[in-house]
């Protein structure tokens, strides 16, 4: 399998060979101004800047519709639209400039929303607040703008960092394939809350049981589900692991198989995680670190889901905070948060490992990265 291009596996994907959009959310507390466009070529991996997209204040995460060509962002800020807490703007995508135009926006229900996704057929927007300790649910009406939120729970719990984990800290939420179970990652409890999901009225009611336990100081941060449906991977942002856990999608219950290390050898202060991710193949894990400035690369065993690892590839930049592999699974582009830089990689289709392409891109403080096939 040395290339996706013209090969029946990149046809069954359904990818175009030619350019994808490239949307950068980022922290506009510094020179940034809000969401960036870049261009990739999936054949070559050049990577051209297409500069702002769209104003917004601190549109940190971002989630594409399937569908109805609006993007999603959630502003991570304390106050937004003149009241506590913060927000998420609904933009359409112009087609042809490929600017983004403000739909509207909502609160998000807490201070400091870190996190949005949306649910398969592009229903409901899920957005967690790291600040607030609470996740929401906000519909998307059919013109693509978000109305009032129809679900929201407020997280209980602490563990042993005094200074992280003084209270709940919702980092994401995820759906698995059947829009069935909401998976909550909350850093401060050490818990991945799981949640029944209602995709028509847009509702969280508690799962029984109601989450999977993390060991104590963990902090976990964001998780994937392998596209086999059979495990998920939650990376822990405080003790720098990736636990690795068996998924019955029947009844919504994680078990724990495996814990690894993303480091090659100890942490050193600074040192954290911050994205992860399965290759479409579902052959290899990603996981970044941040201060180690390295992605992690992990083999996947195809039976048990166990991860054994391949390299920790330096990131050529500082504060790895995001990384995404475009649809096709030849290229990982990294967002380097202090380097003000996304820096494209090819991945090795053997090995998953991963080579600097020497192409590079100025976005300032990058935080996600999403593609959008042209």
């Amino acid at each position: 399998m040395a290339g996706y291009s013209g090969t029946p596996l990149f046809q069954k994907l359904g990818i175009k060979a030619g350019n994808v959009r490239v949307y950068v959310g980022t922290y506009t507390r510094g020179r940034s101004k809000g969401i960036y466009l870049l261009d990739l070529d999936l054949e070559t991996g050049a990577l051209r800047s297409r500069g702002l997209a769209a104003k917004s204040d601190s549109p940190s995460f971002l989630a594409v519709h399937p569908s109805r060509g609006t993007l999603y962002a959630v502003n991570s800020v304390a106050k937004f639209g003149g009241r506590d807490g913060g927000g998420v703007s609904a933009f359409r995508i112009d087609p042809n400039k490929r600017r983004l135009k403000l739909i509207n926006s909502r609160p998000s229900l807490g201070a400091g929303p870190c996190y949005v996704a949306l649910d398969s057929a592009g229903r409901n927007a899920l957005v967690s607040n790291y600040a607030g300790g609470s996740v929401a649910v906000l519909p998307i009406d059919s013109d693509g703008s978000l109305g009032e939120a129809t679900a929201f729970v407020q997280h209980e719990g602490s563990s042993v960092n005094p200074k992280r984990q003084e209270g709940p800290h919702a980092h994401s939420m995820n759906l698995d394939a059947g829009d069935r179970f909401a998976l909550a990652a909350d850093l401060g409890a050490d818990k991945v809350f799981v949640y029944r999901f209602d995709p028509k009225t847009g509702t969280l009611a508690p799962n029984d049981p109601a989450f999977a336990a993390l060991k104590a100081g963990a902090g976990p941060r964001h998780l994937t589900f392998h596209p086999g449906g059979t495990h998920v991977y939650v990376v822990n942002e405080l003790d720098l692991t990736v636990t690795v856990f068996s998924y019955d999608a029947a009844h919504g219950v994680l078990s724990e198989v495996q814990t690894v290390s993303t480091l090659p050898g100890d942490a050193e202060p600074g040192y954290s995680t911050a994205e992860i991710r399965v290759h479409p193949t579902g052959r290899f894990l990603y996981a970044s670190n941040r201060g180690h400035d390295t992605i992690a690369v992990f083999a996947i065993d195809p039976n048990s889901g166990e991860l054994s690892s391949v390299e920790h590839a330096p990131t050529l930049g500082r504060t790895p905070r995001h990384f995404a592999i475009d649809p096709a699974g030849r290229f990982l582009l990294a967002a380097n948060q202090d380097s003000d830089s996304v820096v494209v990689f090819r991945i090795d289709q053997e090995t998953g490992g991963l080579t600097p392409t020497g192409e590079t891109a100025s976005v300032p403080s990058p935080v996600c990265i999403r593609f959008v096939q042209q």
